[in-house]
């Protein structure tokens, strides 16, 4: 796991840790949005797993091969489970 408030993932490191993921599954508003980091997706990525200072947002959680950043409770329901 990856504390992101603790261990900043800054933009020279981002599009590294993204792409290491199979999926990437980012918090938008009340959505849930879904990526398989490639170069076709690469920019798009990178805007919604950020916030405003350019590093990677807080909580990035990985779990297996699946990244999960930001929040939204439903994003994280059954996780546990």
């Amino acid at each position: 796991m990856v504390d992101a408030k603790k261990e900043v993932v800054g933009p020279d490191q981002v599009w590294d840790f993204l792409a290491s993921a199979g999926t990437v599954y980012v918090a938008s508003g009340q959505k849930t949005l879904s990526f398989k980091p490639d170069s076709s997706n690469k920019e798009e990525l990178i805007n919604k797993a950020t916030g405003r200072t350019g590093n990677l947002r807080a909580p990035a959680l990985r779990i297996g091969d699946d990244l999960y950043i930001g929040y939204n409770a439903a994003m994280y329901e059954g996780l546990g489970s």
